[in-house]
């Protein structure tokens, strides 16, 4: 949403960039959650405990956000997701059903709709301190946190591949409304062509989210890794080949 947003108009301030995209996410998010609800792949308890933890650096992000500058903020984006993508291809995850539960940290014992059994075990002080740190990126670059959540989550906290981006929509509804509501207190959202661009995309991201949620159920964990890694670098490099070129 950002580089495309970016590519649209070069003159949208990096603020107002961020505004739509946390307002598209937000919708974006709560419409593929409520897919997800019905795989039952949503784990709520870690869901809720790291959508918390994302909360007060969302609102820091977006309240800095107007202070950097556009070529700045192009190549700060540009760098972290292809840092993303290089992580996801050299760390693809772990497919199904997640690494084995580990005594003293936190365990987690799931059966989604098929029948599928999930036992697993986390850090909550991993969850917690890279939920923070999702929390402020998310607001200041303008991103869902997906792209973040999901690598931490099925790397660091052995989350398996299919509950990692269910639970990961779910927390993004927290994330992404925390810092539209900031903007909106700075009236990003009152521009008329901020307003008319999240309108727009939020009618077309809406169905597209309950598609996308439906192809996951079908698709194999290793390819959501592998082609969420391939877009990733492609925007990445678009971006930095770009700002190169301006």
């Amino acid at each position: 949403m950002v580089p495309f947003l970016a590519f649209w108009d070069p003159q949208l301030a990096p603020q107002t960039i961020t505004a739509i995209s946390l307002g598209v996410i937000f919708f974006n998010s709560a419409s593929g959650s409520i897919r997800y609800a019905r795989t039952r792949r949503i784990d709520y308890v870690s869901g809720v405990t790291f959508a918390v933890a994302t909360i007060p650096g969302a609102a820091l992000g977006a309240a800095i956000s107007g202070l950097i500058p556009r070529q700045v903020f192009n190549v700060m984006f540009g760098v972290f997701m292809l840092a993303v993508a290089v992580f996801l291809m050299l760390k693809p995850g772990r497919a199904v059903s997640g690494a084995k539960p580990v005594s003293g940290q936190f365990r987690r014992i799931m059966t989604d709709r098929s029948g599928a059994v999930y036992d697993f075990s986390y850090s909550r002080s991993i969850g917690v301190a890279s939920s923070g740190i999702v929390g402020i990126l998310s607001s200041l670059l303008g991103i869902g946190g997906g792209i973040i959540h999901v690598p931490v989550m099925t790397r660091l906290l052995n989350f398996p591949v299919h509950l990692a981006t269910a639970t990961s929509h779910f927390i993004l509804v927290i994330t992404a409304l925390t810092g539209a509501t900031v903007h909106l207190f700075y009236g990003r959202y009152f521009q008329p062509e901020a307003a008319l661009m999240l309108v727009a995309l939020t009618i077309g991201v809406i169905p597209g989210a309950q598609l996308g949620a439906r192809l996951s159920e079908k698709a194999k964990p290793t390819w959501i890794l592998r082609g969420l890694s391939f877009v990733i670098l492609l925007v990445a490099l678009r971006l930095l080949i770009g700002f190169g070129a301006s």
